[in-house]
């Protein structure tokens, strides 16, 4: 079974019928094989939600971690993830071929948000208000990756159990992704692009004065 684990802000009612997400997802109701998981009027970061699914859900069951402005425009959703889950321990749709020092995002290379070059980056992530919006590509997929962005995530649960990687409850909103995915990476897990068709409503809050402060949390704790 697939179980889909989201924080919102919203209400239960205001979710399902006015957010992305659920809205999105009473467009899969045809599919009896995934459960929502979700975190109504949420206050508590996304690492301590996600990380409670990780120890609640059942051992053979696969986990996507997707934020709430997500619109769904793939309705093979659960086929790809399936798919994507036999080639890598770890799936994303967008993320970076390597790492570098003192790397404050997946697809940026220092803290001025200069863009890697196109070789390195790989996956696709629309953006806008409605679904289908306009489509960011960043290269070639699938692909092996070191980073992935934290705006869907995928694994097995026993892959992570086995391995001991769980999110950085220091890291609540900024930061939580790019501290998975070098810790899964530590234990030799296999992050990888996946083609999921997704349209993200934020384009994130790089450079805030919350996000420095983590920043400066993970430089901390991994030394770059």
């Amino acid at each position: 079974m697939i179980k889909i684990i989201t924080a919102t802000r919203l209400s239960e009612n205001e979710f399902w019928d006015n957010s992305a997400l659920g809205l999105s997802l009473r467009r899969l109701e045809y599919d009896d094989r995934w459960i929502p998981r979700v975190a109504f009027e949420n206050r508590r970061g996304l690492s301590d939600i996600y990380n409670a699914r990780i120890s609640a859900e059942a051992s053979d069951d696969i986990l996507v971690f997707i934020h709430d402005d997500v619109w769904i425009d793939d309705y093979f959703f659960v086929d790809r993830i399936i798919e994507g889950l036999q080639v890598y321990d770890v799936l994303g749709v967008a993320g970076n071929r390597r790492k570098v020092p003192f790397q404050p995002a997946w697809p940026f290379i220092n803290t001025s948000f200069t863009w890697d070059d196109k070789v390195n980056l790989t996956g696709a992530v629309a953006h806008g208000q409605s679904a289908f919006g306009s489509i960011s590509f960043f290269g070639t997929v699938p692909a092996e990756c070191e980073l992935l962005d934290g705006v869907f995530l995928a694994a097995k649960k026993q892959v992570l159990i086995k391995n001991g990687v769980f999110f950085d409850p220091q890291f609540d909103f900024h930061l939580y992704d790019m501290d998975f995915c070098r810790n899964a990476r530590q234990h030799g897990l296999r992050l990888g692009t996946w083609s999921i068709c997704l349209t993200h409503q934020s384009g994130g809050a790089f450079g805030t004065a919350h996000w420095r402060a983590k920043y400066d949390a993970y430089i901390k704790k991994w030394g770059s």
